[in-house]
């Protein structure tokens, strides 16, 4: 009988996803991948993954990856909802239909593949899903409203979550990282001055373009693997935690955040940009 874990690992053609990919690999797991470029998974199928292409908008391509894994194995043993991005811009600025189009990935998406897999785990009463949110799910910074309200969103679903499933032996655990060297601030910043580099809130999309460029760009970050590693203690944990705060930044401000008024950290965030 073959006790190999499936993992099926969203948003792997780069960043955390890729590193966490390529971690689980490494630790001795069947690991699926899933993004919409699939080409930019080569290299994981060298080493050894099954790469699908998957638009996590689309309910069908979801039910396809579901599909192709439960041809072959069960169903999915270890879920990471890596898959998102994040939208930028004044309130004013930003159009609902972009809006919508940020809960559709970072959240939508990621509840439906969730649904997919749950039977598979509840009957076997085992499994893991692990959440990728950020500090961003504890905290804020001006013009993201819509990118925090997703990873808000995530924290308390996911703790909602977690009391539902535990019954059936399932964990659910929720990953925080901090600024990591990812495509995310490159991905950010352009669309974000789009919508407000030119209105009412120009002088602050440039100040934090300025600000994000210097965190994201310029080595200030930590690296996705230190966020892979996490992933891996977290599969291999007997008992995970049910959140972990990692990489440069990350535990330092969500602390304050507990700790500062509101005024207090509106202050802060706002002196650093």
């Amino acid at each position: 009988m073959n006790t190999q874990k499936v993992a099926l690992v969203t948003g792997a053609s780069s960043g955390i996803g890729k590193a966490t990919a390529k971690q689980l690999l490494d630790d001795g797991l069947m690991v699926y991948v899933a993004a919409r470029r699939v080409e930019k998974m080569k290299d994981l199928e060298e080493r050894g993954a099954t790469a699908i292409k998957m638009d996590i908008t689309i309910d069908e391509d979801i039910q396809n990856v579901v599909d192709i894994i439960r041809e072959t194995h069960a169903g999915v043993d270890v879920l990471v909802n890596n898959a998102g991005y994040a939208i930028y811009g004044a309130v004013e600025d930003t159009t609902i239909e972009d809006a919508r189009r940020q809960f559709e990935v970072n959240i939508f998406g990621l509840a439906r593949l969730t649904q997919l897999v749950l039977p598979y785990m509840r009957e076997q009463r085992s499994g893991r899903i692990i959440n990728m949110s950020s500090m961003g799910g504890k905290m804020y910074t001006p013009l993201g409203a819509w990118y925090h309200a997703t990873k808000h969103a995530l924290e308390g679903w996911s703790d909602c979550l977690r009391l539902e499933v535990a019954q059936s032996g399932i964990d659910v655990v929720i990953i925080e990282p901090g600024i990591i060297v990812t495509e995310f601030g490159e991905v950010m910043n352009d669309p974000m001055m789009e919508r407000s580099g030119n209105t009412a809130y120009a002088d602050m999309a440039k100040s934090v373009s300025k600000a994000t460029s210097e965190s994201y760009q310029k080595g200030g970050g930590s690296l996705p693997e230190v966020i892979a590693k996490v992933i891996s203690k977290a599969v291999a944990a007997k008992n995970p935690k049910t959140r972990y705060a990692k990489g440069k930044m990350a535990k330092p401000l969500i602390m304050l955040r507990k700790v500062l008024s509101d005024k207090l950290f509106d202050k802060l965030v706002m002196s650093q940009v």
